[in-house]
């Protein structure tokens, strides 16, 4: 009797928000956070505001990455070490390709970029992948979706010691005064409430699961403050007078061509590596993406009152990265829908692919850069 392999599939709920039907053309939770700045322009905060604002936000981060911490499991992550060549060709593109490109990208200054600018793009190339928007667009194209979804929680992991260290090795002096004392505060609002919140997972998990809509409003809630106290403390400085239309302009077509070069470069260059079609997949949806949720806090804590101009580049790379990816997932679920046997020599016994939406959507908001629900093991 012919043994059956189990069916490729995200855990139950992993991906409902690719399942659903955006009607705008743009993520809402994308419109909140462009609201949220021009709030903080026509009314930034100021004076004993401007402390209570510094105060929440800075209680709103530590709040992030404390359930971050409470909803990874480490039993989890270790059964994904399996897999652990694509785990590394992901963590190369994130926290290597990525600052190559954004080095690279100093020859535009002062003729495209501002310097202000480029510190917020090469910024931008330090941050770690995405999770929730990974897993929903490998799911979408067909690809494997347990590995998309180590490979964000390791990114994730990850970033919360290389983000800072590689931001002090390349940044320096740009980043608000980055010194080597601002590791400390990085370890007390980062480190330290992510690795409370592991330990007191197996006591909270079912609060956080019978919370969960809650909390993610909480998470959603505390990225606005961030960004409100960020633009609030710029408007207050008037770094916006750094920034013109033609400059933005020139910041987009920077940011799309970098986009364009890891999509490249991930699917090709883990054809090359040997990886099938279902693990590119995943290896292009986390390679090549930048979490929003994970680089705000920490460009508060980073960058200081230039925060604002530092998180630009990431904001808008955002919005693109889910516009793009969104369509690259539905051309790649139409080319596995075509040809279903186009990797029978590598795999003649194919497990099958999991049920992809009539019509994909343009975009997945993301709320936090740790999967929602229990990751299944990679194959």
């Amino acid at each position: 009797m012919r043994r059956t392999r189990p069916t490729r599939t995200a855990p139950p709920g992993t991906v409902s928000a690719a399942r659903g039907r955006w009607r705008g053309a743009v993520d809402p939770y994308v419109t909140a956070l462009l609201g949220t700045v021009g709030v903080a322009a026509l009314l930034p905060a100021r004076g004993a505001a401007a402390d209570v604002a510094d105060a929440g936000a800075t209680g709103a981060v530590a709040l992030l990455f404390f359930l971050y911490g409470a909803r990874l499991s480490a039993r989890e992550t270790l059964d994904g070490l399996r897999h652990w060549r694509l785990h590394l060709t992901v963590l190369g593109c994130t926290f290597l390709l990525f600052p190559l490109l954004g080095l690279a990208a100093r020859g535009l200054v002062p003729t495209l970029l501002t310097p202000p600018l480029y510190a917020g793009l090469l910024f931008l190339c330090l941050v770690p992948s995405t999770v929730q928007s990974s897993i929903a667009f490998t799911s979408i194209a067909r690809g494997n979706v347990p590995a998309a979804i180590c490979a964000g929680s390791f990114s994730s992991l990850a970033g919360i010691a290389l983000t800072p260290l590689l931001a002090a090795a390349l940044l320096g002096a740009d980043a608000g005064g980055f010194s080597p004392g601002s590791l400390a505060e990085i370890v007390v609002q980062l480190l330290l409430p992510f690795l409370l919140g592991q330990v007191l997972r197996r006591r909270i998990a079912a609060f956080l699961a019978r919370h969960k809509k809650v909390l993610g409003l909480v998470d959603r809630g505390s990225i606005l403050l961030v960004v409100y106290t960020a633009f609030s403390a710029g408007m207050a400085a008037g770094i916006w007078h750094q920034v013109s239309l033609p400059r933005l302009g020139a910041l987009l077509l920077v940011e799309a061509v970098l986009l364009a070069v890891m999509l490249l470069a991930s699917w090709y260059g883990a054809g090359r590596l040997g990886f099938d079609r279902a693990d590119r997949i995943a290896i292009q949806f986390a390679g090549s993406k930048k979490s929003l949720a994970a680089g705000l806090p920490m460009a508060s804590v980073l960058f200081g009152a230039q925060a604002s101009l530092a998180v630009l580049p990431l904001m808008l790379f955002h919005q693109m990265q889910l516009m793009v990816c969104a369509a690259l997932a539905r051309h790649r679920a139409g080319d596995a829908e075509r040809d279903p046997e186009r990797d029978a020599e590598r795999d003649p016994d194919p497990a099958p692919a999991p049920a992809v939406p009539q019509r994909a959507p343009a975009h997945v908001a993301e709320v936090s850069p740790t999967p929602q629900h229990p990751a299944a093991r990679a194959r």
